[in-house]
């Protein structure tokens, strides 16, 4: 009998200790659920304005690219570097990517003026992520090939070189080059062989230098193996 006694007071001590813990659930719903609520209206809030923000970027590149296209379709180079001219980005990106391409027209249209311009302003530019800087300040090497003096151009090239740059192998091509052009064969093709066996060079690269290396009268280097 005692035993039993001892039970009910067990199990009632239990449902009085469970009521107790729902009373304080409840309490604790009472005055703090909107915390709750706010968290889970934050999070569907979030991924809702995340899908939007990438729906708007989607929208974004598509209206740019559609832009791009149209004003390329002109059959003249200076017509497409004028409608190029009047499309417009939403990103800084959009923007710089157009300028690329309208130097390029402008280029091609002759106005070599104008696509230099373009690039030095771009190349200059700090707030521009590096790569685009670079690549403007590269192209710009290349439409003064015959007019900057080649100690420039080394000096230019070389920074590409030394900061590391996606460009550099194209940078150490150009530099080959000039060294063609002052009569430095041996140092040209030296060059040309570090190119070939760089693992990071392309096909087109490699190809382009063993072709001048066997102009030069010298035998390209077996490549390096990349796999």
């Amino acid at each position: 009998m005692g035993a039993r006694v001892v039970s009910d007071s067990d199990s009632f001590i239990e449902e009085v200790t469970e009521e107790v813990r729902r009373d304080r659930l409840f309490a604790m719903i009472r005055r703090y659920g909107w915390i709750a609520v706010l968290a889970v209206l934050t999070l569907v809030g979030g991924a809702a304005w995340n899908e939007w923000r990438k729906a708007q970027d989607v929208a974004a590149a598509q209206t740019l690219g559609d832009g791009i296209v149209a004003a390329l379709e002109a059959d003249a180079a200076q017509d497409r570097a004028d409608a190029l001219a009047r499309v417009t980005s939403e990103t800084e990106q959009g923007d710089l990517v157009v300028s690329l391409l309208r130097a390029a027209q402008l280029e091609e249209a002759g106005d070599t003026d104008g696509a230099l311009q373009l690039l030095d302003t771009l190349a200059a530019d700090g707030d521009a992520p590096a790569i685009y800087r670079q690549i403007a300040g590269f192209k710009s090497l290349l439409l003064q090939a015959d007019t900057l003096p080649a100690d420039q151009r080394r000096l230019r090239l070389d920074g590409l070189i030394q900061t590391g740059s996606t460009l550099r192998l194209l940078a150490e091509e150009q530099l080959a080059l000039i060294d063609i052009s002052e009569d430095k064969p041996q140092a040209a093709i030296e060059r040309l062989q570090r190119i070939i066996a760089d693992a990071e060079a392309t096909t087109g690269l490699r190809r382009r230098a063993s072709q001048l290396i066997v102009a030069l009268g010298g035998a390209p280097v077996a490549e390096t193996n990349t796999n």
